[in-house]
């Protein structure tokens, strides 16, 4: 075979949007591309972006394309709504960092996103690639659990600062637990602090929603859309993401317009389309049925959020029980990743000469820095090494008939990350169509939300047993009976983290069944 021929053959140049994609050591990929019903994928696209219901578990529209060209979506109304939030988030922007808008102890230096999911996730990816350094407008921090240990080190990192940090607190249904909790974690603290909460917080919320009714009852500095037609995982395109964007000094509108044309350039109805071209690769590379994990490897530290920021939208959007249908496929594409060239010093040894359940993805960016680079040896700079590193992995990956893709993009500023992250927005679309599942569904998210507020339901009853017998000590066994509940080891595990956090005293037995609680005021 004429090697280099078929390279040229399989790496695809689009010039217009300074994106190349090689799937030269992805095989059998001219078999799937021919095979994939193109007719069916392209027709989904269509409806899905003329407003057609594809989330039809919420009876939704999906609209994420719409956020960043609102003339395409299907009525005014919605074009309006788009482009008021790019105005009034100009306006607040403006008045923040002029000192319009200022926080109790002066001019708003910092940025506070409260949030977990996709409310985070995006903003935190696009403001760690598109840093400035010193030169940010802001400082951007975040809070994106609700963990206590992690919301007193980011606490930490503010104190004596919060009177000039606005909090800017999403969640699209407004009851998120964790990110309520995060949000009265963080008001106690500027109460702490002397201060009023309200008059640093902005919330990113939907109409009339529980926090939406808070914000506006306590008089928050601003509350900014978001519509149930947006998912979280596709939200970065909204006010989710453009807010803190914006904030920090990047150049949102040129972030949407990477998003654009990457958008027009996938609805292109053959086979020479970016999207097209990855969804088939990915295909192929799993057998169409999730058989093979993609490892996501960028070269380049900017990107270092990006395998976690396509780790949810990809697992969320694929990882599905029953297809559409209804029957039984346990779909999904595992996603995991590191960055080039630490992967070298990390998981590289078991790729290559480890078992063969992966292909990978190298992230390729061809402009080293803005400015010159120094020569470290001979006429080689540290970036000559970061290529070196990611073409010497690739093919000593190829040699052991290990496959991969590689995505080459020119540099990274707002526009190529939104050429990235629109890229695999597509993809994805195209994908679930090819292994016919609903993208735009998490029923499995649901299920465990409700799974942790019966837990947390399980748990008040056990404090107000305990409570309501100060005195006494009781067994797992005793206390499962008391409040009429089989669930030991659930109960066990409770019990034990309340005596850990110093809410009941636990006497051990030699043991766990021999373990004696008892409320501790």
């Amino acid at each position: 075979m004429d090697t280099w021929k078929y390279f040229g053959d399989h790496h695809f140049n689009f010039d217009s949007a300074g994106l190349s994609i090689d799937v030269s050591k992805i095989n059998r990929f001219d078999e799937t591309l021919q095979k994939f019903d193109r007719e069916s994928i392209f027709r989904e696209m269509a409806a899905l972006e003329s407003g057609g219901i594809a989330n039809a578990d919420e009876n939704r529209m999906v609209g994420h394309y719409w956020l960043r060209n609102p003339a395409i979506a299907p009525s005014d109304a919605l074009k309006t709504m788009i482009t008021d939030v790019w105005e009034s988030l100009d306006r607040f922007t403006y008045a923040v960092h002029s000192g319009d808008i200022c926080g109790q102890n002066g001019k708003f230096k910092n940025v506070l996103c409260i949030g977990i999911g996709g409310s985070a996730l995006g903003p935190q990816l696009a403001c760690q690639a598109l840093s400035r350094g010193p030169h940010n407008k802001m400082a951007l921090f975040f809070l994106d659990n609700t963990d206590p240990d992690g919301i007193d080190s980011t606490l930490a990192e503010l104190s004596g600062k919060l009177g000039e940090t606005l909090a800017i607190v999403t969640s699209k249904s407004g009851g998120t637990p964790e990110t309520n909790n995060g949000m009265l974690e963080v008001a106690h603290a500027y109460e702490r602090a002397g201060l009023t909460f309200a008059r640093h917080a902005v919330a990113i919320t939907s109409a009339d929603s529980q926090l939406d009714q808070r914000a506006k009852g306590e008089g928050w500095l601003k509350c900014f859309p978001m519509w149930d037609w947006v998912g979280g995982r596709t939200s970065i395109a909204s006010a989710v993401g453009l807010l803190p964007m914006a904030l920090q000094g990047i150049d949102y509108k040129k972030f949407l317009n990477g998003m654009r044309d990457i958008d027009s350039l996938t609805r292109t109805p053959d086979i020479r389309n970016p999207a097209l071209i990855l969804a088939a690769a990915w295909y192929s590379a799993t057998y169409g049925i999730g058989e093979k994990a993609m490892v996501i490897l960028p070269y380049k530290d900017r990107l270092a959020l990006l395998s976690k920021f396509l780790q949810q939208l990809i697992m969320e959007s694929l990882g599905k029980k029953l297809d559409r249908s209804g029957r039984v496929v346990e779909q999904g594409l595992t996603v995991y990743g590191n960055k080039g060239s630490t992967d070298q010093h990390a998981y590289v040894q078991q790729l290559r000469d480890g078992i063969n359940n992966f292909f990978v993805t190298f992230i390729e960016v061809l402009l080293d820095r803005s400015g010159e680079s120094v020569s470290i040896e001979g006429h080689a700079t540290t970036g000559d090494y970061l290529e070196g590193f990611l073409l010497g992995t690739r093919q000593a990956l190829a040699e052991n008939h290990r496959e991969s893709i590689t995505i080459t993009i020119e540099k990274i500023d707002e526009y190529f990350l939104g050429i990235l992250i629109g890229l695999y927005e597509r993809t994805v679309s195209f994908y679930a169509s090819a292994i016919d599942v609903n993208a735009y569904h998490q029923p499995g998210v649901e299920a465990g939300k409700r799974a942790a507020s019966a837990i947390l339901k399980l748990q008040a009853a056990i404090l107000e047993h305990l409570g309501s017998h100060p005195r006494e000590e009781f067994s797992v066994e005793m206390v499962a009976k008391a409040i009429g509940s089989d669930r030991l080891e659930t109960i066990f595990k409770l019990l034990e983290h309340l005596a850990a956090n110093r809410r009941a005293k636990r006497t051990k037995g030699v043991k766990i069944q021999q373990n004696m609680y008892q409320f501790l005021a």
